[in-house]
């Protein structure tokens, strides 16, 4: 349990001294932006490019893996959304966003530094392909619904068209697909480049964490939703072990791959949550409190997978 333990409190204590810091400077959130750049653009697609252009190429198509973990994350949603409807009497924008706090785990910040720490560099390629196909399913989701719901919605054509850019223009994403690419022709940057991505890489995990403990410091805690327990059940239990159970019943995928996928699954929400909030100015405060209320009590949530990953306690052929 010690070992868990070391290896879940570097993370976890990197977020709680962002919080602490964020509270004791009082910095507005803006005062992030730099930091949150350079993670988002600079360190995060480092991490991801350097790590998958080092991948043979045979290892990263897995259809079957692909489709199973984006199709629960679908039905996360749609059990968070189904939650938000009942609980907001038919407001399906409220809903919406309650349905991302419920689906949508924090595999920008959180999962990549977690996965690879606690199961080592083989772990990149489900973490890279969980991060893109649930992000991709976010961005079509919500702008769909958001639409749908609004009176004076723009036209399926640019919706469409604002959905494509968002994917292929998302960092992460373009850097998944080029360190695909480089694996593909078996590219080799040049050595002062590839110091350079090394550098990046790693500063991405120790500035990703600090940037979500300073984010959630910055939400103050007004309101908490009484949905907020259901929300969270959904996410940190019921998420992990509904892709624990698919990928066993698939079958044929390693399990250091299954692993990945529960350990993303369980993660907290994300701060995708409030920022969607925050432009849709819908569910503003309650979004920030599951955010920090989901940050936290993920603490006990994460360490106990990491114990059954680590121990390898969870039984990956059950079927």
């Amino acid at each position: 349990m010690q070992d868990v333990l070391s290896l879940a409190f570097p993370f976890f204590g990197l977020i709680f001294l962002g919080y602490g810091a964020g509270k004791i400077s009082k910095l507005p959130a803006d005062g992030l932006a730099w930091l949150n750049f350079f993670v988002i653009y600079l360190a995060l697609p480092a991490l991801f490019f350097q790590l998958l252009s080092e991948t043979p190429i045979e290892q990263i198509g897995s259809w079957s893996f692909i489709a199973s973990t984006t199709l629960v994350t679908f039905v996360m949603f749609v059990l968070a959304f189904a939650v938000g409807i009942a609980r907001s009497r038919g407001d399906v924008p409220v809903a919406t966003i309650q349905g991302i706090i419920g689906s949508y785990s924090n595999v920008g910040y959180l999962g990549p530094g977690l996965t690879l720490a606690a199961l080592g560099p083989a772990a990149t390629v489900p973490t890279a392909l969980i991060f893109c196909f649930d992000s991709a399913l976010l961005f079509i989701i919500v702008p769909i619904l958001m639409a749908v719901a609004a009176k004076e919605g723009q036209s399926a054509l640019r919706t469409a068209a604002m959905i494509v850019k968002r994917i292929f223009t998302h960092p992460f994403i373009l850097a998944t697909l080029a360190g695909i690419a480089a694996a593909a022709f078996e590219f080799q940057p040049p050595d002062a480049l590839d110091r350079l991505l090394t550098m990046l890489r790693g500063a991405a995990a120790p500035c990703a964490l600090f940037a979500i403990g300073v984010t959630v410091s910055s939400r103050p805690l007004h309101r908490v939703p009484p949905e907020l327990p259901a929300l969270l059940a959904i996410k940190l239990v019921v998420h992990p072990l509904v892709i624990f159970l698919v990928l066993g019943w698939v079958g044929d995928i390693d399990p250091l791959w299954m692993a990945t996928a529960v350990l993303m699954a369980g993660l907290p929400p994300a701060t995708n949550a409030f920022v969607l909030a925050s432009q849709y100015q819908v569910y503003v405060e309650r979004a920030s409190a599951a955010v920090l209320i989901g940050t936290v009590v993920s603490v006990a949530t994460v360490t106990a997978l990491l114990y059954l990953v680590t121990h390898d306690l969870l039984p990956f052929h059950i079927f």
